[in-house]
């Protein structure tokens, strides 16, 4: 995954005020509020010289959750094992944060009591108090280890990537001729569920597949209410699409297999930041009304592994009837939010 390092500065007079139902679809929208130029990815060093990742989440009003990561970002040296709370807050278009205590419990709609981790405080807790402004971190630990921080926008290295010889381009900006449902914008030449689900005229059983999608900025929401979605395989496996950015990375979260299998790491950028999907499927193999092979999934999501040559037992919740291992169409699942995809090409094997 690529980084691009960006040094914002904050003082943009942007008014903090909500869109008419608490949603942007769009990063240039000027009703975005400042929040949105906070939150997000953030690599740096400690005076200790150990490498730090941190991810702050937005969570409505102002107010906000980091989550501090030794070693750096989930997929990018973090040791998937400690992490450190502060809560936050904006203050003359900066943010201020200090160690989270207290009562909190995991996805909490108050953000004074939302925690990013189910356990509380979670392993490997340090106090700590962090000012985030025009994109640099800076803070210290009550132990007196100090840090320095800046913001950055990791992109996937698959994003963009050109359909390969012998591909089927099931979307790329032209027309939805490969879908049955949704709309492809006319200024942006996005392909928009807009909240209902659409299939692909066509169906598949095995394949390596290559999307790229766009979640919304829903700060206020909280676990399934923010930009839910599904990626599903043959119409029977869902792969989650979900605003999951800096959580636990569950199996109803932005990359699990909706009821099945969590993610190895939480792989989720933060919403409004395009993210990629590339997963090679093998269908199950089904003889005389007799299950031979489980369904396998190997799924990159911003091209980090999160699920390595796996075996599903059986089909997710919500799938079409029928039994597994027949061919099926892809579908991309509304679920009532506006999701938005470009770039979608599938290889038959």
């Amino acid at each position: 995954m690529k980084t691009t390092v960006f040094i914002f500065s904050l003082a943009l007079g942007l008014v903090s005020t909500k869109a008419a139902n608490g949603l942007w679809t769009n990063p240039a929208d000027p009703t975005i509020p400042i929040d949105f130029k906070i939150q997000g990815e953030y690599v740096g060093k400690t005076s200790g010289n150990t490498k730090l990742g941190a991810q702050v989440i937005a969570l409505g009003g102002g107010k906000f959750q980091a989550v501090l990561l030794p070693g750096g970002l989930p997929g990018a040296g973090w040791d998937r094992k400690n992490k450190s709370l502060l809560q936050g807050s904006v203050k003359k278009s900066r943010g201020e944060f200090t160690v989270a205590e207290g009562k909190h419990r995991y996805l909490a709609k108050s953000a004074n009591e939302f925690s990013a981790t189910r356990k509380f405080p979670p392993v490997g807790h340090r106090a700590a108090q962090m000012i985030t402004d025009s994109g640099v971190a800076e803070g210290h630990y009550t132990d007196g280890e100090t840090f320095r921080l800046e913001r950055v926008v990791r992109k996937s290295g698959t994003l963009g990537k050109k359909s390969p010889k012998g591909a089927i381009v099931l979307f790329d900006g032209s027309n939805k001729n490969e879908w049955m449902g949704g709309r492809v914008d006319a200024k942006t030449g996005l392909l928009n569920t807009d909240g209902k689900d659409i299939r692909t005229r066509r169906k598949f059983s095995n394949y390596h597949m290559h999307i790229e999608f766009l979640l919304p900025y829903k700060p206020a929401a909280r676990g399934q209410g923010r930009g839910n979605s599904g990626f599903y395989q043959v119409d029977d496996y869902e792969v989650q699409v979900l605003d999951s950015f800096g959580l636990e990375g569950l199996n109803n979260e932005c990359g699990g297999i909706y009821s099945k299998r969590a993610s190895d790491v939480n792989a989720c950028l933060p919403p409004l930041q395009w993210q990629t999907y590339d997963v090679d499927f093998t269908n199950a193999v089904v003889k005389d009304g007799r299950k031979l092979k489980n369904t396998r999934l190997t799924i990159r999501l911003n091209d980090i592994v999160i699920h390595d040559n796996i075996e599903i037992d059986s089909k997710c919740p919500g799938s079409r009837k029928g039994p597994e291992g027949s061919p099926g169409p892809i579908r991309l699942q509304g679920h009532s939010n506006p999701l938005q995809f470009r770039n979608i090409w599938i290889v038959e094997k």
